[in-house]
């Protein structure tokens, strides 16, 4: 049987729905308008990016021309001149003040006290009288012992009357030598009793004179720490009063034990190191003392050595336990190249500044320093007393760049020469389009819009006020005076 002419049979399961192939055109056409809006977006999306593109182009041209007119433009700076002077070279540390003499005053007899003669607080002097305890146990104890002598010195002269009696005896041979003997002794036994009389009448006297308590050195009295009444004994631990010498007083303060040598050759040779003391701020000067000795030994833990100095402090500027900063003046250079603080800059090769050339224009040097103190820096090569050098404004330049140096920098630097405030714009300047400035007494100013200038101009903006220039102008000889 041929196969052309055998029934097929088909799965009901396999055939199509009889709705797909009502439903197919209508997908084929979703597919195209997807196609068709993907295609919009992708151009749009491309035309955007071209957009971006030409803006951004624009905007770095803009750029470009602004920063090569401003590179054309001075940049305001503040400098000073390198002179040659006077730097000292001091030696800081921490330093405690402390009582030059410390006094715990202590009873030395037993009793009540029966008077204070002190105000806490007070300054007293050296042999003032301070306080008293009662003195009567020790009078009565001084007249007893006086009591003791007369009467030792009666029996001292019935001994010597005995012994003259016994000498006329023994000579005329009627008393034995013996006796004359023993009287003697008797005469030399209350000779002792007299001394020991006196004695004991002395130290009666001194137990008297210890119940005034006096001032040992003189200074400052602390807070009172007992009142009348009060009863006091020699063995006690607790003092009286504690008085403090501050005039003089001293500061023991601390340096790095390397710095220790060059102290000690100042010290043989007689020279008298002069000490300053400064708050806790290390700002304010409180007061100038000289160096007096140097501990006998290093600290080991900290690798410092300690240092007394002793200052007059007649203004009482200084107190015990007062925390302060100490600068020792060890030497003093003279006629070196000194420039302010802030013209140093320190980059990866080192140190630098920024020198002004005769041209307006600077140069970056290669500096090497030395001593600072304050604002000023010693510097040893790279820079020649004369060299004006920019303290403020180096964030702005590069070697080659037109600086115009503003005239309230004149004192950063006591020998800088004054520069003059007075605006003398160029012979001939062009301005197209619009240009607005804040001006500031610098001279320094901002501009907008394109301007064109011909020549060289060394200011912007008004000194002062607000500037604002519009359209086309033509200057000779620069802005008016303000």
């Amino acid at each position: 049987m041929n196969r052309l002419d055998t029934p097929r049979k088909y799965d009901l399961e396999q055939l199509p729905p009889a709705n797909e192939a009502k439903t197919n055109p209508g997908k084929r056409r979703r597919m195209r308008w997807a196609w068709v809006w993907l295609l919009v977006l992708g151009l749009a999306g491309y035309l955007g990016f071209r957009a971006y593109r030409a803006n951004q182009q624009k905007q770095q041209a803009a750029s470009a021309a602004q920063a090569a007119r401003q590179a054309k433009q001075p940049i305001s700076v503040a400098a000073a001149q390198a002179r040659r002077g006077d730097i000292p070279v001091y030696l800081r540390g921490l330093g405690t003040v402390t009582a030059y003499n410390t006094v715990n005053v202590k009873p030395r007899v037993d009793g009540p006290i029966v008077a204070i003669n002190f105000q806490e607080g007070q300054h007293v002097k050296q042999g003032e009288s301070l306080l008293k305890i009662d003195p009567r146990p020790y009078q009565v104890a001084l007249e007893q012992a006086k009591g003791q002598l007369a009467r030792d010195e009666a029996q001292l002269k019935d001994a010597q009357t005995d012994l003259a009696r016994y000498q006329t005896l023994w000579q005329e041979q009627v008393i034995p030598r013996q006796q004359l003997d023993t009287q003697v002794a008797t005469v030399g036994q209350v000779q002792g009793t007299i001394q020991a009389d006196q004695a004991a009448i002395h130290n009666a006297d001194l137990n008297l004179s210890f119940t005034d308590v006096t001032a040992p050195i003189g200074g400052r009295i602390g807070l009172r720490l007992v009142d009348i009444g009060n009863i006091v004994h020699a063995a006690d631990t607790n003092p009286l009063l504690v008085i403090t010498q501050t005039q003089p007083i001293a500061v023991i303060f601390t340096i790095p034990a390397d710095s220790l040598p060059p102290v000690l050759a100042k010290l043989r040779a007689g020279a008298q190191l002069p000490v300053y003391a400064y708050d806790r701020a290390d700002v304010n000067k409180l007061a100038a003392g000289t160096l007096e000795t140097v501990d006998n030994t290093i600290d080991v833990t900290t690798g410092t050595s300690r240092l007394k100095s002793i200052f007059t402090n007649t203004d009482e500027s200084l107190f015990p336990n007062q925390f302060v900063n100490c600068r020792l003046l060890l030497d003093t250079k003279r006629g070196v190249v000194l420039i302010p603080a802030p013209a140093v800059q320190h980059g990866p090769q080192g140190a630098y500044v920024y020198v002004v050339n005769a041209d307006k224009k600077v140069t970056m040097r290669p500096v090497t320093t030395g001593t600072s103190e304050g604002n000023q820096v010693e510097v040893t090569s790279g820079i020649a007393a004369g060299d004006t050098v920019v303290t403020d404004g180096q964030d702005k330049l590069q070697p080659g760049s037109p600086v115009q140096i503003r005239p309230d920098s004149a004192g950063s630097n006591a020998n800088t020469p004054s520069t003059d405030a007075t605006f003398n714009g160029p012979p001939n300047r062009d301005i197209t389009g619009t240009a607005q400035g804040t001006g500031t007494p610098t001279g320094a100013g901002n501009y907008t819009g394109n301007p064109n200038f011909t020549g060289t101009s060394n200011a912007g903006g008004a000194r002062g006020g607000r500037a604002e220039v519009e359209g086309s102008r033509r200057t000779q000889g620069g802005a008016p005076k303000q």
